[in-house]
């Protein structure tokens, strides 16, 4: 009795603290947005690439050394050669989703970008189930149909409110926001995976790595012109520095979410930024907040908890990609639902079990006290 009321108290605590971590997110996600119309504002032209530009480079400058540092240059680097296309890949398809995103706003209407915008989250369950292996239970799929109410009723609070624009080029737009949201959909489930695997510094040293490289190319190519005109003044350079801390605590953020919950959970927290952008919009621009935005918030919350409350059945092991088939230093597997803290008893007990099924007992179980020498690696 007593483990079980252990259990049910631990799982209430662990549930807090996603809540309160996938709430941050969903909430720096909003300072972007508002952030960003800002900038238009003041200059009258978007920028999108410049701005990443800036985040993935603070990543990199932040991230790579501490990296280097916790695992040692010759683990880091056997690492990216064996694997390097995976954080190309992810990578390419945070920058694209990023774009594409941005881009869609400026051609189709705003009702038609918050509905698109949730194709990430079938796109992210799809990934889970075949990537990690996931199995989701009846209470979870629940758990999601009441997210997306709630996200319903946020959409109907914006068309109510007469919040809606009209389209540019409706086709165009629709497209850019489909390619957007299946890209954030690969970038999310793929962090997840990799972070299954590997530190949450050393997956976010590597994006802001490739992540500088694959920006910079095409901020040079479509905003050079923009960017030689531009003005720099006060208000614009504080908006920058802004757009880069709050992104940059996102990106620090996310991992952990992705490793103590999941990718379909982060997706699922992020959709109460609406409601805290109306938030921003009732002390800065003096809008409204009727009952229906509390209804939709409520929904959300609830609907994560019945999500969280009856966790899906956690596979044996993931799905093994290439480059990952074989057991690196470094390396621990943390399979979905298990919340475990790289290098903790239950992990290790887990990589020895893993290495005596596949027959190489003691290289495995090697790696994982490595694992836990190095500061448990998180």
């Amino acid at each position: 009795m007593a483990i079980v009321i252990g259990n049910v108290v631990g799982n209430w605590r662990h549930f807090a603290v996603i809540l309160i971590i996938g709430q941050i997110l969903s909430l720096c996600i909003t300072s972007t947005s508002v952030i960003s119309n800002k900038l238009a504002e003041y200059q009258n032209v978007t920028v999108p690439n410049f701005q990443s530009f800036l985040v993935y480079a603070l990543l990199l400058v932040v991230y790579m050394p501490v990296a280097l540092v916790r695992l040692g240059p010759r683990v880091v680097w056997e690492n990216i050669r064996r694997r390097f296309y995976w954080y190309v890949l992810l990578a390419a398809v945070d920058v694209e989703g990023n774009y594409f995103v941005i881009k869609a706003y400026s051609y189709t209407s705003l009702l038609s970008c918050m509905l698109l915008d949730t194709w990430t989250l079938p796109c992210v369950v799809v990934l889970s189930f075949f990537m990690l292996k996931v199995r989701y239970r009846w209470t979870q799929i629940l758990g999601v149909l009441v997210c997306l109410g709630g996200m319903g009723l946020l959409i109907k609070g914006d068309m109510d409110a007469g919040k809606n624009y009209k389209a540019v080029d409706v086709v165009k737009g629709d497209i850019f926001m489909l390619i957007g949201a299946t890209c954030y959909a690969v970038s999310n489930t793929l962090e997840e995976f990799i972070v299954r695997h590997r530190p949450q510094y050393e997956t976010v040293a590597w994006l802001g790595f490739f992540g500088t490289i694959i920006n910079g190319v095409q901020m040079g190519i479509i905003e050079h012109s923009a960017l030689t005109e531009m003005v720099w003044t006060k208000e614009i350079i504080g908006c920058t520095i802004g757009f880069g801390l709050v992104m940059f605590v996102l990106y620090s953020l996310a991992p952990f979410l992705f490793r103590m919950s999941s990718a379909t959970f982060y997706n699922l927290s992020i959709m109460t930024s609406d409601f805290y952008g109306l938030i921003f919009a009732k002390y800065m621009f003096h809008d409204s907040i009727t009952p229906i935005y509390a209804g939709a918030f409520t929904m959300i919350v609830v609907g994560l908890f019945v999500y969280h409350v009856f966790p899906y059945n956690s596979p044996e092991h993931m799905a093994k990609l290439p480059g990952f088939r074989s057991q690196l230093p470094g390396d621990v597997e943390i399979s979905p639902g298990m919340n475990q803290r790289v290098g903790s008893s239950n992990s290790l007990m887990s990589s020895r079990r893993m290495s005596m099924d596949s027959g190489s007992a003691k290289s495995v179980q090697s790696v994982a006290v490595d694992a836990a020498h190095r500061d448990t690696l998180v």
